[in-house]
């Protein structure tokens, strides 16, 4: 049954439609993997065993495919808390758009999962199932370790600085954070208006293309087919002020040997000095919108908010509008810079985390790696290529230029089968 838990979605949709599968067989080898791993991996804000075997097996894109739904973004019939206890028991009245669309395409809500406080500070009690005593990453805490110990096979995330792609790194999975609004944000828990996305960890590349084109991006091809002609990579040792570990860099590199040795054009992309301001810009921008998206809990109930999150929302708040509306704008302008660099390059190489997942459970890693490229709107794709010594998943991300999600998926899959 773990082997059958742990496919992907798309090799169970295609033994499904070869009738080698049935869509029952494969989500009872879910729920079977979730009932023997979940009192250790915790990747579940909610779950409700017997809701998932009624759930109809519907026809579609999607059609009999377990989807975990991070629990910022809204369903009917589950509780959706956003991390705090502040919403304990809230039941929305309905689903959110990304959630309607999953089952108008066939697939049905294996449960909530785990998400930071408001998909920012403080953790919740996921582990990494590669490590219970090192953290999965976050927000997208539920959604990464949920893929990788096989209770379903995609799940949406969300990210505002790193809450995507570093959990599936840290996780071994793919994390795919598509180009800004390419999925619809109607009905999740919004903190910052400018930098909110929703996007997919998944087994597989093409996964995460199926649950992303299911639900808003429309027809992103089929990564597995590889591009006609060698790509040209900008190979980039990450934003100002992002540190990684040896083993980060010494994977970028042989990363970049071997894409070149396949007939890749590589070369170094340092960010030039204009970007620098996103060090600054990003957290302005961040935590001012979020003071701005939580005025009613601040008002309310001040106490509830963990202490690490009240000090960064006050900080935003303090900076003011002025502040603010210069940080949207300055980022704005560099959106368009950016659009300019990557003329010369298919994508850039870039790690996706310091390292490997830290230990302990109370911090979920730090998003340096992936801010910056959130703040710009474009796509990016995590995918699991070594491990780092102590034998934790390791992964290298793949950045697009804006709207080219289709092509940097491909890439991705390009990087995975030959990284």
């Amino acid at each position: 049954m773990r082997e059958l838990a742990m496919l992907t979605a798309t090799e169970a949709l295609a033994r499904i439609a070869a009738g080698s599968l049935r869509a029952e067989e494969w989500r009872a080898a879910c729920l079977d993997r979730i009932h023997v791993a979940e009192p250790t991996i915790r990747a579940f804000a909610a779950h409700d065993p017997n809701a998932v075997r009624a759930a109809p097996l519907g026809t579609g894109l999607l059609g009999g495919v377990p989807v975990g739904v991070k629990d910022v973004i809204d369903t009917q019939e589950l509780p959706s808390q956003y991390g705090s206890e502040i919403w304990t028991g809230h039941r929305p009245r309905a689903d959110a758009a990304c959630v309607a669309l999953v089952k108008s395409a066939g697939g049905y809500v294996m449960g909530k999962t785990v998400t930071t406080e408001f998909a920012t500070r403080r953790p919740g009690p996921t582990a990494n199932p590669h490590h219970t005593g090192h953290t999965p990453g976050g927000s997208s805490s539920g959604s990464a370790a949920g893929v990788a110990a096989g209770f379903f096979p995609v799940a949406f995330g969300t990210q505002t600085a790193g809450s995507i792609i570093r959990p599936a790194a840290y996780c071994g999975v793919v994390g795919f954070k598509p180009t800004y609004g390419t999925i619809p944000r109607i009905g999740m828990k919004m903190m910052s208006e400018s930098l909110d996305t929703i996007g997919a960890l998944a087994r597989s590349v093409a996964d995460a293309a199926l649950l992303v084109a299911a639900t808003g991006g429309g027809d992103l091809g089929n990564p597995d087919i590889a591009p006609g002609s060698a790509p040209r990579i900008g190979v980039c040792p990450g934003p100002k002020g992002a540190v990684g570990d040896d083993a980060t860099y010494a994977l970028l590199a042989q990363t970049a040997a071997a894409l070149s040795r396949e007939g890749a054009i590589v070369s170094d992309v340092p960010l030039p000095a204009v970007f620098d301001d996103l060090e600054h810009w990003h957290p302005v921008m961040m935590n001012g919108e979020s003071a701005l998206s939580m005025a009613w809990e601040l008002a309310h109930h001040a106490p509830a908010i963990s202490d690490g999150l009240r000090e960064r929302l006050h900080w935003g708040a303090a900076q003011g509008i002025e502040k603010l509306r210069a940080a949207q704008l300055g980022i704005d302008g560099l959106r368009r810079a950016f659009d300019d660099l990557m003329g010369r390059y298919d994508f850039i190489l870039t790690p996706s985390a310091p390292g490997e997942a830290p230990a302990g459970l109370e911090w979920t890693g730090d998003p340096m790696f992936n801010a910056a490229w959130t703040a710009l709107h474009v796509p990016c794709v995590t995918v699991p290529v070594g491990r780092g010594p102590l034998g934790l998943p390791l992964g290298m991300q793949i950045v697009g230029k804006r709207g080219s999600d289709r092509a940097t998926l491909a890439w991705a899959a390009y990087v995975a089968g030959r990284a």
